[in-house]
């Protein structure tokens, strides 16, 4: 009962107005007031993207790319420890989050698609390059932004995002097999996966202390899962997760080519993007800092404290060094 009225009150509110924010030439800010997370949205060939972003404007932008099933909540406890110094950005996919969610008979839900919107925000914003925080489905998205413009890339950052079939494992055997037959049997069968079981699952699932754990971030995603037609949006992304195996080799060749400084930071209990997918980027990038992490799919929700210092000190030591 609790979970419908909050999902009612949320759709109520996502019909209101959003307040959209044009970007402009930023004031002069103190360092306490640069380091303010603001809440904003900008209109993408014609979708409204959530944001959130803080930081200094002129900083070294770092573009945070979120997961299934949350949004740009996932990093809202480390935009802060990033933004002394660094001009932060953390977008909703359509579909996520603050973001839009147009109808999906009506609207390409794609990784391309996305990947194509992206690249539209962060040229509104002005910037220029920029160190990517990828994990689960920003990966494929980080990396066919990679494609389109290799030379913005200063940085990566890697958490529980895969671009080898290694990482592919037992879970994703029924969304193989909705990628083999399209059928509304396949499909309906993937319905499960946007349960409140399986979204809590993906918090709690590998993490040992699970007391470290809001409850409101499963109650948080579920409730815009739950938004109506949002899980044919989802159904639609599953289907279309499948367009981006075929690309691993170019992605793998973008990390050969290129070698972006990168920190691998990942919870090696995950079921969904198991260490198994982790090891394969050594192979293209020798020189990548791996950390396996004892948790889950969302290690941000678990070892902050751990993670937020060794991302701190691969930023200020290879993407801006002082």
């Amino acid at each position: 009962m609790i979970l419908r009225t909050l999902s009612a009150t949320l759709a109520l509110l996502m019909l209101a107005p959003v307040a959209q924010a044009a970007p402009a030439a930023a004031a002069p800010q103190s360092d306490a007031a640069a380091s303010v997370t603001r809440y904003r949205t900008a209109t993408v060939d014609g979708v409204n993207i959530f944001y959130r972003e803080a930081g200094p404007a002129d900083g070294p932008v770092v573009l945070l790319l979120h997961g299934f099933p949350t949004s740009s909540h996932m990093f809202r406890n480390l935009i802060p420890l990033l933004a002394d110094r660094y001009h932060v950005i953390a977008p909703d996919f359509p579909g996520f989050g603050g973001s839009a969610a147009p109808d999906h008979k009506q609207f390409v839900y794609s990784f391309g698609h996305y990947a194509d919107l992206m690249d539209g925000l962060v040229q509104q914003l002005g910037a220029k390059k920029y160190t990517m925080y990828v994990m689960d489905y920003g990966a494929p998205v980080g990396y066919r932004l990679a494609l389109k413009h290799p030379e913005r890339v200063s940085g990566m950052i890697v958490q529980n995002g895969n671009a080898y079939v290694e990482g592919l494992g037992k879970f994703w055997d029924p969304i193989k097999a909705y990628w083999a037959d399209k059928s509304q049997a396949k499909r309906t069968a993937l319905h499960m996966l946007v349960t409140p079981e399986i979204t809590r699952f993906q918090y709690v699932d590998g993490v040992r202390d699970v007391s470290r754990i809001d409850p409101d971030n499963w109650l948080h995603d579920q409730v815009l899962l739950d938004r109506p037609g949002n899980r044919d949006i989802q159904m639609n992304l599953f289907g279309d997760y499948g367009t981006n195996v075929p690309l691993y080799p170019q992605f793998q060749a973008f990390f050969r080519r290129y070698q972006p400084p990168t920190l691998i930071v990942w919870g090696r209990n995950d079921k969904i993007f198991p260490a198994d997918g982790a090891y394969p980027y050594l192979r293209d990038l020798p020189h990548a800092d791996l950390h396996l992490l004892d948790t889950g799919h969302f290690a941000l929700e678990d070892k902050l404290d751990v993670m937020a210092p060794i991302i701190r000190q691969f930023l200020d030591s290879q993407v801006a060094p002082r």
